[in-house]
């Protein structure tokens, strides 16, 4: 871990798009400069984009700079093998579609019970600390959605265990579905680092409601965004946070506040208390439009764009998301009145969120007759 430069690492699950394509040379633009300013940790995983992010890094991240100068992580994914038999054929796949010979960080992904006992019975972890002896893999870790004992039975049946990578950030720190203070709680008493997924949110904590934005507009010291990654970069034992910037814009306001890092003092702290006060009086949908509810929708509804609507009705009250919702997000069969209540979504949803019944919500506010 020694190699690690910074402490804020490029997530690579929202590259910038073009056409509906990743972008490519926007994206080696903004490797190139992620690089050129001393940073150096990429995280990706076979599921990100489908499969195309694993790629990209490929063309604009591996291909092009010394195999010693980035940091690269990647992660095995229950959906991707269904025997022990399988798990070596996909690492191999995926060594070949970043272009490297070996990953840094190579996480279990997304455990929680239900994925843990699966990786279990196909003896996962075992592979993976096999492949760490071959010099495949330099450190096994996990990435976790599930409550903190949960992740106290991963951690003592596992001490192998390197790393832990958990959802944080200042509105899911004290909520009682994320958990995730007891998670990291969890992580410092069995002395992992722990690497910050989510820190703004799914970008929530970016596009504020205004009552919220104000409060930070107070400060005069940075933008929304500042404020949600310094908060969970400021925590002792916080190895890495990670921000799926989509654009050089993103990239570079952030870069600019974690170059030289610096914790938030008392005024911003209290700040961002106001914030978290603000967003457990709005009742908002927890998504982060990670898409994992998607992939195997029979009715192919978009749910976070659905819930991104509601939440966006529920803010500012106005038109745009009635015009959302009907002109832009749903189609023949794909409004949220079209769900079958098939339940697959919710077992893939990583934030353990009652999708049908929102969607059920969702439906009696704009399915209206």
């Amino acid at each position: 871990m020694e190699n690690i430069k910074k402490n804020f690492g490029f997530g690579c699950m929202r590259l910038p798009l073009k056409d509906g394509e990743i972008d490519l040379a926007e994206t080696s633009r903004m490797v190139d400069y992620f690089l050129e300013q001393g940073f150096n940790y990429f995280d990706t995983a076979h599921g990100y984009l489908q499969g195309r992010s694993e790629t990209a890094l490929k063309t604009c991240l591996t291909s092009r700079h010394p195999r010693d100068s980035y940091i690269l992580t990647n992660k095995l994914t229950g959906t991707f093998f269904k025997t022990e038999a399988d798990i070596r054929p996909f690492f191999q796949s995926q060594l070949e579609a970043c272009g490297v010979d070996y990953f840094d960080f190579y996480l279990m992904h997304a455990q929680s019970a239900t994925f843990y006992q699966h990786f279990k019975k196909c003896r996962a972890y075992e592979t993976a600390f096999a492949l760490k002896a071959e010099g495949k893999i330099k450190h096994v870790g996990i990435s976790f959605h599930d409550h903190a004992e949960v992740l106290e039975q991963i951690l003592t049946d596992y001490p192998e265990i390197e790393v832990v990578q958990i959802q944080f950030n200042y509105v899911d720190y004290d909520d009682p579905a994320v958990q995730s203070r007891k998670c990291y709680e969890v992580c410092r008493r069995h002395g992992k680092p722990v690497l910050v997924m989510e820190p703004v949110k799914g970008g929530n904590l970016v596009n504020l409601p205004e009552e919220a934005r104000k409060v930070l507009d107070e400060l005069h010291s940075g933008s929304p965004a500042s404020y949600a990654i310094r908060f969970a970069a400021g925590f002792p034992g916080m190895m890495m946070v990670l921000s799926g910037m989509s654009s050089m814009e993103q990239m570079k306001d952030n870069l600019s506040y974690m170059k030289d890092f610096q914790p938030l003092n008392e005024t911003e702290l209290e700040a961002v208390k106001k914030v978290q006060s603000i967003f457990r009086g709005m009742n908002l949908i927890p998504c982060t439009a990670c898409r994992y509810c998607t992939d195997g929708c029979p009715r192919q509804i978009a749910i976070p764009d659905l819930f991104a609507v509601m939440n966006t009705k529920q803010i500012y009250h106005d038109w745009n998301a009635d015009f959302y919702y009907n002109n832009v997000y749903t189609g023949a069969g794909r409004r949220a009145s079209d769900c079958i209540q098939c339940g697959r979504c919710e077992k893939a949803c990583p934030q353990h969120l009652p999708i049908r019944r929102l969607l059920t919500e969702i439906a009696a506010e704009f399915d209206k007759q």
